[in-house]
């Protein structure tokens, strides 16, 4: 897959459907729908590539926009979108088995700190992203 977003390090990802992600894997998964979501990215936005952050069981905070998973910082949320709109915070608590919270170290990242992507679980993931460029 090539990768167009800034959010990612990396331009070609190799796509693995077989591999279960770990921590610290990119992940390659269907954004879930939304108007935020189709207002950023059209009606049928390219996959999304995430670190995983926080696996199932893992137990994710926020305190003032910074998220934390198992007491360490991973991400912290804007408080709007490029256009201006409100960006709701992400979900927190036990992270559901057959789930993940995902990230990017980008500050524009759209990941599992914000609502409207929220927990990535299973029947959205693709596979694990394989970096090769």
């Amino acid at each position: 897959m090539i990768n167009a977003s800034p959010s990612l390090p990396y331009w070609a990802i190799w796509l693995d459907r077989g591999a279960l992600p770990q921590r610290g894997e990119i992940i390659l998964f269907d954004p879930p729908a939304s108007p935020l979501l189709e207002r950023h990215f059209g009606k049928k936005p390219k996959p999304f590539g995430k670190k995983v952050s926080g696996m199932p069981g893992d137990i994710v905070t926020e305190k003032e926009r910074s998220f934390f998973v198992n007491g360490r910082k991973v991400a912290v949320a804007k408080p709007t979108s490029r256009f201006g709109e409100p960006l709701a915070l992400g979900p927190t608590g036990v992270v559901p088995q057959g789930c993940y919270f995902v990230t990017t170290a980008h500050k524009d990242g759209f990941d599992s700190r914000y609502a409207a992507i929220g927990w990535i679980c299973a029947r959205r993931i693709l596979g694990v992203g394989r970096p090769i460029l």
